[in-house]
């Protein structure tokens, strides 16, 4: 099969894929903005259509001609080359167009999509469609947690999915030693990366421990018990303040009734303490480290300890939108579950220069005020992942499925010094 066949194969799978996650829905669950930091669904479908219109189809399309002119504002995220923008957190004032037009916008584009990938594409233009699924399988993820936001403020607490089973108990938690050295991280080899994954470079690393698992409601629940969230001794002055501003006293989806229970793309269930602790901050993920007396791993750690393992682990496609418990012995949910939190700022890689254009705007710009995040989450696509990719978000973020891997400084490796 050849590469042009492969994308366009590809490319009919990943629009479908949204087109689904979709379909469960009305209209009225489509529009509706819960947050700034939010879209609606209708918002994600027609953004990721307009990025093929604009970035693929408007350069190489004869006698390109848009659906809708207005679309190229109203769909436009942060793109300043591409010109202006609907202002982020108004997006849920578009009640039109309507659902139903913009799914004929995307019936309209990948019409047009597919009969420029059958007529042969450049390998720029394979490149660039190649990022626009990726970017694609990004909205995925986002629809999920975006509309997670959504209904969790909905008094009837909707559900999106089957409600989460009870889960099995989950091991002990250990610790895996690593003797550090100098070691490379980075992207490497072929297959699709973004910009932010480059150039592969060296790095030292102390001897350093990785806990073998997520930390579980359980033991978080522990720190809330124990007056973590009281304590000011535990957090950094800026999250101190942050969770004062926030009134926050437990994790974004916990409520306390009778018992403590926790919302879910399944509706509101009883929390689960063997399932990993979700929906959690920077600034509580670093707190309730320094109560447990470790620390975050930072991200050369966890690549460094990922290298060489394959990406497998509790991803979308098992269609079981929540973390599973851990299972299994050593390092165990490097991958899905839960993306986890590292104490590295997204910054630039030694060497890395953003590309020219528009395209160039896709991660360089956002290289301040946030942390990065490995590992994936269980709405995440799993052909998405590699153990090079970088997420990042601001500290203060919590909606997405962000949870805690515990690090701690290991004694120097024998025979090492």
């Amino acid at each position: 099969m050849t590469r042009t066949h492969t994308l366009h194969a590809h490319y009919r799978l990943v629009r479908d894929a949204s087109c689904a996650l979709s379909a469960p829905l009305s209209a009225e669950d489509c529009c509706v903005q819960s947050m700034p930091d939010a879209s609606p669904v209708k918002w994600h479908l027609a953004h990721t259509t307009w990025f093929f219109e604009t970035f693929v189809l408007e350069r190489g399309e004869p006698d390109f001609r848009p659906f809708d002119p207005a679309f190229r504002v109203l769909f436009n995220s942060y793109y300043n080359a591409v010109g202006d923008k609907h202002p982020r957190p108004q997006r849920g004032l578009l009640t039109r167009p309507d659902l139903a037009t913009v799914l004929a916008y995307r019936a309209d584009v990948d019409r047009r999509m597919q009969a420029l990938l059958g007529a042969g594409v450049t390998p720029a233009q394979a490149a660039l469609i190649e990022l626009g699924l990726h970017h694609e399988q990004q909205h995925q993820e986002l629809i999920l947690t975006d509309l997670k936001h959504l209904f969790s403020r909905n008094p009837l607490a909707p559900a999106f999915a089957a409600p989460p089973p009870a889960a099995a108990a989950a091991p002990a938690l250990g610790w895996v030693d690593f003797a550090g050295g100098l070691v490379e991280i980075g992207h490497a080899g072929r297959g699709f990366c973004y910009d932010n994954e480059l150039p592969r470079h060296r790095v030292f690393l102390e001897p350093y421990r990785l806990a073998t698992r997520l930390v579980t409601n359980d033991e978080f629940l522990a720190f809330v018990e124990a007056g973590g969230y009281v304590e000011p001794a535990h957090w950094l002055s800026e999250g101190w303040d942050w969770r004062l501003a926030e009134g926050r006293e437990h994790p974004l989806y916990w409520r306390r009734e009778q018992d403590w229970q926790e919302f879910t793309l399944g509706g509101l269930v009883p929390l689960d303490r063997q399932r990993p602790v979700v929906h959690v901050s920077y600034y509580e993920a670093d707190a309730y480290a320094r109560w447990a007396r470790a620390r975050l791993p930072t991200e050369a750690e966890w690549e460094h300890a990922c290298a060489g393992r394959p990406v497998a682990g509790h991803f979308a496609g098992r269609g079981a939108y929540h973390p599973a418990a851990a299972a299994g012995a050593g390092l165990v949910q490097l991958f899905g579950d839960a993306w986890e939190w590292t104490s590295s700022s997204y910054a630039p890689y030694p060497g890395f220069r953003a590309g020219a254009g528009a395209i160039g705007e896709y991660n360089g710009k956002f290289m301040v005020n946030q942390y990065v995040l490995r590992g994936g989450s269980c709405v995440t696509p799993e052909n998405h992942l590699r153990a090079s990719y970088r997420n990042f978000f601001p500290a203060t973020a919590c909606w997405q499925f962000s949870a805690i891997r515990l690090a701690r400084d290991a004694p120097p490796h024998p025979g090492s010094g």
